[in-house]
């Protein structure tokens, strides 16, 4: 087991992590905004998912292949960076959304299956999340505090409940926001460019590093 010291520590350092603006919040919100709450969370359960075959990849040593082997890591990291446009893009293409009265998207225009795949590619594409599971839980697991694997798991189950905290906070928030911008179709626009550029600076900050 881990001590609570030491536990105490990861989880404010998953903090940091998750509340630094990146494209996992970028189309949390996003989907929120647009296509409401329901497709929020199926987007936050992509990436639910996406995390979890993350870190148990970490623990299989994957990421120490990627490592090893930089052509397989420019392959991943290129892949998701085209990814990551090809959603900005179709978001800037997207119409203004018409929000129905309340903010809540009863008949989504949408399959939820949509947005939870988005999410799911989104972070399982971007390499940079594998090296992250791979570099920060082996630096809380202490040996002489039991067997590994089962630290591991624990540091894995911390990771994605908190992950997933963070993504039901920015779906609900967002989904309010949908309300307001209702009746504010330049705010709709502007919010489209926004989260457009984003995932693209996402993408070019992905390809370039």
């Amino acid at each position: 087991m881990i001590s609570a010291h030491l536990l105490v520590v990861y989880i404010a350092a998953l903090f940091v992590v998750y509340a630094v603006p990146g494209p996992d919040m970028a189309l949390v919100l996003q989907t929120s905004i647009g296509r409401g709450v329901r497709s929020g969370f199926a987007a936050a359960g992509g990436l639910g998912v996406a995390r979890a075959t993350h870190v148990t990849l970490s623990a299989c040593g994957v990421a120490a292949l990627l490592r090893s082997a930089p052509w397989l890591y420019d392959v991943v990291r290129y892949g998701g960076a085209v990814y990551l446009a090809w959603v900005g893009i179709q978001i800037f293409r997207s119409p203004v959304f018409a929000l129905p009265e309340g903010g809540a998207m009863g008949a989504e225009s949408r399959p939820l299956r949509t947005a939870f795949v988005k999410g799911l590619l989104t972070n399982l594409l971007n390499p940079k999340a594998l090296l992250f599971c791979s570099v920060l839980l082996p630096q809380f697991v202490r040996p002489a505090a039991g067997p590994v694997a089962l630290q591991m798991v624990e540091l894995g189950l911390v990771l994605l409940a908190i992950g997933a905290c963070f993504d039901i906070v920015y779906a609900i928030g967002a989904a309010r926001i949908a309300g307001w911008m209702r009746a504010h179709p330049l705010a709709q626009t502007l919010q489209r460019w926004t989260f457009s550029a984003a995932l693209i600076g996402f993408a070019l900050r992905l390809s370039l590093d």
